[in-house]
């Protein structure tokens, strides 16, 4: 492999950053309003909701997934293995985006089928492109302390797409639509996507790839599964990620229904009345008039305004005590906060609001760990075989993260459904069972609790400690110099 300098320019990691900023616009708006779209906006049951989520995540998951990295593994371009596949599908996945929000207007079957249609297409596309790029990660540098900045600096960007999505999208939905809210996502998702891949292309062009396997290395996709299959590091980081999307994806599905249903609008109007006047005050009407959807927007902005202070964190304690105990640690006190949800009366909305930022802040320290710790893993892989294969290490994670999302939306669809949930597509001032507020409370508290711990106890059987990271990259460094 060669030797390029491993130092990466501030330039190259705002660049590769605004790539997981565009693919966020698309997997945070999946992860906050997949359910809430289909069954409040398209009309789907809840039932149905839940069974395309699932069905269709796991198909991406398993399918989608390993044949992109195997391709991806084996792409020989001027411009490298992974940024071409950037380039290539910058415009058909904000395309793909949009179409998946849309609203035509056919028979309900009809609507199922637009549905799953969609919803594969944008999880095809967001495969091709967000895989490779996640892989590359591993090949712009061997340096692990420069991975660890970079990964610092592409969460901040996530948490940027998140604090838009979470915090401004729903108000703006509302607001651009006059009510419509089909319209409003509609024309919301059209500026995402031109915005989108407009941050991709910046990407291709600001990166470059330095690891380079050497030509006589060859291997077969037969080898590349013996391989990871062998490699417990990745078995352990693989389930490990399912279980984070889970509960990213369960209790950020479940948010716009915990407000909507369980939280006291009279207190949380009181609440955040302060916070609202104030930008009223200044010209800044962010959160409209609706008490709910201001909340719910405050709500998300506090939690990540603290995801991005503990991000902050994240590279000093990784260097210090090596990213596995960093990890354990932050993710399971951030878990207790989400867990003590399940004590909240709908009347204390300020313990709420506290919980959600600090979860945000320990949640916020492990947020980069995460890829750092995969492209860590595809070192490993190299380290014992000699042999490396980052992206079909990177797909094993996709098929983490899609089976996760999409167990994850499964379930707000599903548990919600359950507790007597009724569709409002179309409907005004629908009354809800009073069960819903109950399923609501537990979809953001104990049931996303649950994978958190679950990742919490697997990570202390991942050995590649702060000891074995400094062996990793030393050897490494060695061989790549002959």
């Amino acid at each position: 492999m060669n030797n390029q300098p491993q130092k990466i320019s501030v330039i190259e990691k705002v660049g590769y950053s605004l790539g997981d900023l565009a693919a966020n616009l698309v997997f945070q708006t999946l992860v906050t309003y997949l359910a809430y779209f289909y069954t409040d906006i398209y009309g789907l049951k809840a039932e149905d909701a839940s069974v395309i989520t699932l069905i269709v995540g796991l198909i991406a998951g398993f399918g989608f997934n390993p044949m992109v990295g195997a391709l991806a593994d084996r792409t020989s371009t001027k411009w490298g293995k992974f940024r071409p596949w950037i380039l290539f599908t910058a415009v058909p996945l904000g395309l793909a985006a949009l179409l998946a929000f849309s609203t035509p207007d056919f028979t309900y079957k009809g609507k199922m089928i637009y549905a799953a249609a969609t919803y594969s297409l944008l999880l095809l596309l967001y495969a091709a492109n967000n895989l490779p790029y996640a892989a590359l990660s591993g090949v712009i540098t061997g340096d692990m302390g420069e991975r660890n900045s970079i990964s610092s600096y592409r969460f901040v960007a996530v948490m940027f797409a998140q604090f838009f999505v979470q915090v401004f999208m729903l108000p703006i939905i509302l607001s651009v639509g006059h009510g419509d809210k089909a319209a409003g996502i509609e024309t919301v998702m059209t500026w995402l996507a031109v915005i989108g891949s407009v941050m991709l292309l910046i990407t291709f062009f600001t990166t470059k790839e330095r690891i380079i396997p050497k030509p006589e290395q060859k291997s077969t996709l037969k080898e590349d599964l013996k391989d990871i299959f062998q490699n417990r590091p990745w078995i352990i980081m693989l389930t490990v990620t399912a279980f984070i999307f889970i509960t990213l994806a369960m209790k950020g599905g479940a948010y716009v229904y915990y407000f909507n249903n369980y939280v006291d609008e009279t207190s949380l109007k009181s609440f955040i009345s302060p916070i609202t006047s104030f930008f009223n005050s200044i010209g800044m009407n962010f959160f409209g008039e609706d008490p709910k959807s201001a909340g719910f927007g405050l709500f998300n902005a506090g939690g990540i305004i603290m995801m991005i202070i503990g991000i902050t964190f994240s590279k000093r304690f990784a260097d210090k005590y090596g990213k596995r105990d960093t990890f354990i640690a932050s993710l399971f006190i951030s878990t207790l906060f989400v867990l003590f949800f399940i004590f909240y009366p709908p009347k204390d909305v300020g313990i709420m609001f506290l919980s959600q930022i600090l979860h945000g802040f320990f949640y916020g320290i492990s947020t980069p760990l995460l890829w750092a710790m995969i492209a860590d893993v595809a070192d490993y892989s190299e380290w014992k075989n000699n042999r490396r294969a980052t992206a079909i290490i990177f797909s094993a994670m996709m098929v983490g993260l899609k089976v996760g999302l999409s167990i994850g939306s499964s379930l707000v669809a599903l548990i919600i459904g359950k507790y007597g949930y009724i569709s409002t597509e179309g409907s005004v001032n629908v009354i809800q069972p009073e069960t819903v507020a109950t399923g609501a409370k537990m979809l953001v508290s104990i049931f996303p609790s649950i994978p958190f711990f679950i990742a919490c106890g697997l990570l202390l059987f991942y050995k590649i400690n702060k000891k074995m990271e400094v062996q990793i990259e030393k050897d490494l460094a060695e061989r790549r110099k002959q």
